[in-house]
C-alpha cells in the first residue's frame, strides 16, 4: 500500500453526504478560511489538485471550501498525537463536526479523530514501530471488526509470516475510515458505490518562506 494523507474535513453532517454530490469549491471562501487558519502566513495560489492527493510538501497547503464541507490538507495534520493539534484549527471550524485522517505507508502509520461543537470524541494513532500512541474515545462501530482480528494483518494460515504488531494493518482501518466518514478510497478494490476522488478539486497554495533569517 502507498497511500499518504494529513488532511482536517469540517463539516455539518457526514462529509461523504457532501462528498457524493461532486461539490465545486468556492475559491473565495477556501482562501478565507485559510487567511482565519493560517493568519500569519502568506499564501500564494498555485495549480490545483484534487481529493485524491491530501499530503502536500510542508510549503503547500491544498484547500477546498465547498457547500457544506471543507477539505484543508497540510503538514499540521501528520501528527502523531491528534489531540495536540494547534487549537486554532478547532476554534476556527466553519461547521460543526471535525474530522482529522493521516496516514504513512512508509510507516504503517494511521491516526484520526473527530471533534464534535470543538470536543474531542475520538481519536487514534498507531503504528508499528512505536505502538499505540493515542487511543482516545469511544471507537466507531467500523472499528470493531478489526479490533477483533476479522481482517487479520497477515494471513492466519500462511506458517511462514511474520508476526505483526497489531490484529489488524493500521493503513487497511486507514481506508476503512476514508470510505465510511468520506466515501472514498486511496487503494482497494474498485466500488462502484464510493465516489472518484479524482473528481473533486482542491485549490493550491504555495507557503511564503519566511522574510527573515537566522544569523
Amino acid at each position: 500500500m502507498g497511500a499518504k494523507t494529513w488532511m482536517i474535513v469540517y463539516s455539518n453532517e457526514q462529509p461523504s453526504e457532501r462528498f457524493k454530490n461532486y461539490p465545486k469549491p468556492d475559491l473565495e471562501k477556501t482562501v478565507t478560511l485559510l487567511n482565519r487558519l493560517y493568519p500569519d502566513e502568506k499564501l500564494e495560489k498555485i495549480e490545483d489538485v484534487d481529493l485524491s492527493y491530501t499530503s502536500p510538501p510542508d510549503d503547500v497547503i491544498y484547500a477546498g471550501h465547498f457547500d457544506g464541507v471543507a477539505v484543508i490538507a497540510a503538514k499540521e495534520f501528520g501528527i502523531d498525537n491528534p489531540s495536540k493539534i494547534n487549537n486554532r484549527f478547532i476554534s476556527e471550524s466553519p461547521f460543526k463536526h471535525i474530522y482529522l485522517h493521516a496516514m504513512h505507508s512508509v510507516v504503517d502509520w494511521l491516526a484520526f479523530a473527530k471533534w464534535e461543537d470543538g470536543e474531542l470524541s475520538r481519536s487514534l494513532s498507531l503504528s508499528p514501530d512505536s505502538g499505540i500512541i493515542e487511543d482516545i474515545g469511544k471507537k466507531f462501530d467500523f472499528e470493531i471488526p478489526y479490533w477483533n482480528g476479522d481482517y487479520p494483518a497477515i494471513d492466519p494460515e500462511d506458517e511462514n509470516a511474520e508476526e505483526y504488531r497489531f490484529k489488524f494493518h493500521p493503513l487497511e482501518l486507514g481506508e476503512e475510515v476514508l470510505k465510511q466518514l468520506f466515501g472514498y478510497q486511496l487503494e482497494g478494490f474498485a466500488n462502484e458505490d464510493l465516489i472518484e476522488p479524482e473528481n473533486i478539486t482542491l485549490f493550491g497554495f504555495k507557503r511564503a518562506k519566511p522574510w527573515w533569517k537566522i544569523w
